[in-house]
């Protein structure tokens, strides 16, 4: 069992591999599901809720900046002052509401659920206690000091997204409000759409780093800055999995959104509920994968610290020889 344990976590893993080894680790534990199920239950009912929300917010927002202004000239162009008019202060508390949701409630519900994921998925990942009991999971006590200390990481992380977050929704905004004209949709939607490509790439790669520096700050005790300093150390050289890995999980969400849209369930409760509870699992399934991430992009750079002191230790000898 320790020969395998060694052989597991020493694989150098491609983003198949580490989608393979997550699904592999609920596998191996049922009880990891279903602890992972009651634990994500305060996360899914807020999310059902928040999405209903967003999903009527959503709905109002673009029939409001869809709409053409049309008047004695032959071009169409939407003018930000018709288009502010419109959005009442109807619109601008739901907007405040809809922040304020998203930022303490929602953040600190998905926190509460990494910390569980996170913990427990290294353990079982690194076999140190493959048979965990549920009354194990149940018992295992999170230290105040780790926990204080995610919630710093987290408090970073977050203000980090959320502002990369703005600069990508005032860019589409941007495209529907102002730049949108007929003679012109083609080579606006062109640079907006390379612009909106290449911070999103930016996004994600960045995104698999912040996440990381959550699973350190879990695991390893290493808080804030120094958490998030750690991390991009790790990540060097992984960038390109990193990106991959985080970019398979954001499909997965924009799928199912766009499946909402394309089925015509937007705003239906049964689809919602559905919806996030597809999501939850996708959510668990990602931070498992980034437990899994982290392990290996640890191990990567300890080879190669160990591959150099080995290498400066035969240049030693060799000169030795040569000396003699």
């Amino acid at each position: 069992m320790e020969s395998n344990n060694v052989i597991l976590v020493n694989q150098k893993l491609e983003v198949i591999g580490i989608l393979k080894q997550a699904a592999k680790l609920f596998a191996k534990n049922p009880s990891f599901i279903i602890f992972t199920v009651l634990t994500s239950l305060p996360f899914f009912f807020f999310l059902v809720y928040y999405e209903t929300f967003l999903q009527g917010f959503l709905v109002k927002t673009s029939q409001i900046l869809l709409q053409r202004r049309y008047d004695n000239f032959r071009y169409n162009w939407p003018i930000p002052f018709e288009s502010e008019r419109k959005l009442d202060k109807g619109f601008s508390y739901q907007l405040i509401q809809l922040c304020s949701l998203y930022l303490l409630p929602l953040h600190l519900f998905e926190l509460s659920t990494v910390l569980v994921i996170v913990d427990l998925a290294s353990k079982i990942y690194r076999e140190e206690e493959i048979w965990m009991t549920f009354k194990d999971m149940v018992q295992r006590p999170i230290h105040g000091t780790t926990l204080r200390g995610s919630f710093v990481t987290f408090v970073y992380i977050t203000i980090l997204s959320t502002c990369y977050l703005l600069g990508l929704i005032w860019l589409v905004t941007l495209y529907f409000v102002v730049l949108r004209n007929p003679l012109c949709d083609v080579i606006f939607g062109l640079l907006c759409g390379i612009a909106f490509m290449f911070l999103l790439r930016i996004y994600l790669e960045w995104s698999a780093m912040w996440n990381m520096s959550l699973v350190i700050s879990i695991l390893e005790g290493v808080y804030g800055v120094e958490a998030m300093a750690l991390s991009n150390y790790f990540s060097r050289g992984n960038e390109r999995r990193g990106l991959i890995l985080m970019l398979v999980f954001f499909v997965l969400g924009v799928s199912l959104r766009l499946s909402c849209l394309l089925f015509g369930c937007l705003g239906s409760e049964r689809w919602i509920v559905a919806q996030i509870g597809l999501f939850c699992l996708g959510n668990a399934l990602k931070w498992v994968a980034c437990v899994v991430y982290f392990h290996d992009c640890k191990n990567r750079i300890m080879e190669k610290k160990v591959d150099e002191e080995v290498g400066k230790k035969v240049e030693a000898v060799d000169e030795n020889k040569q000396s003699s």
